[in-house]
């Protein structure tokens, strides 16, 4: 509706038709469905992203109190509390605390909107494009804490290369599905962004 008014004279805009409705009654009648459609779509999406945002915060959450390597007995500290391996996967667990807390929080936000028409101009894709971005941190962020862990893990058993012969192909297969979700959800980001940004007018 606003590209149409961008090319439509004033004093079109708060004319009637034959029914006595104004352009924009008009529009937003012929338009229900679609927003109705919309809106369906929107909240399917941010349900399903809802719960694996839940999920990695659940679990996340749960390894920052069950740290690799265990604890000293005596001091109760972390026994690799010095490792650079183990302060990566400290760093990593709290960055995918917070990247899945986040996107949960934006996604909630996400399904608990008015669904006006406006808002599915700007609003909420811009808070689809959000929830997604930090979902895509946590997992990636996962990732990392798991590659740490288990290095923390394999590292008082096996010794030099070694631990690679059991990391490598561990890494090669985790980072697999990683890497494919991360394509089709950028491309997924991009497309949003475009059709969100673009100057309606100048690309009909």
């Amino acid at each position: 509706m606003q590209a149409v008014e961008k090319v439509m004279h004033p004093m079109f805009r708060e004319a009637k038709n034959a029914d006595g409705k104004k352009p924009y009654e008009v529009f937003t009648e012929n338009h229900e469905e679609l927003v109705k459609a919309g809106e369906k779509w929107t909240k399917e999406i941010a349900s399903s992203y809802t719960a694996v945002a839940s999920l990695i915060l659940t679990i996340m959450f749960a390894a920052a109190f069950t740290v690799p390597g265990g604890n000293n007995q005596e001091t109760g500290t972390p026994i690799f509390l010095h490792e650079k391996i183990f302060n990566m996967f400290i760093i990593a667990d709290a960055v995918a605390i917070f990247t899945s807390a986040s996107s949960v929080l934006v996604f909630i936000g996400i399904l608990t909107s008015r669904y006006a028409e406006q808002d599915f101009l700007k609003v909420l894709p811009l808070k689809l494009v959000l929830a997604l971005v930090l979902l895509l941190l946590s997992v990636c962020s996962m990732m990392v804490a798991f590659y740490a862990a288990l290095n923390v893990i394999l590292k008082g058993n096996h010794k030099g290369s070694s631990r690679w012969f059991v990391l490598g192909p561990i890494l090669a297969l985790g980072s697999v599905p990683v890497f494919i979700l991360l394509v089709s959800q950028l491309s997924f980001i991009y497309k949003i962004l475009h059709y969100t940004i673009r100057n309606p007018i100048s690309s009909t």
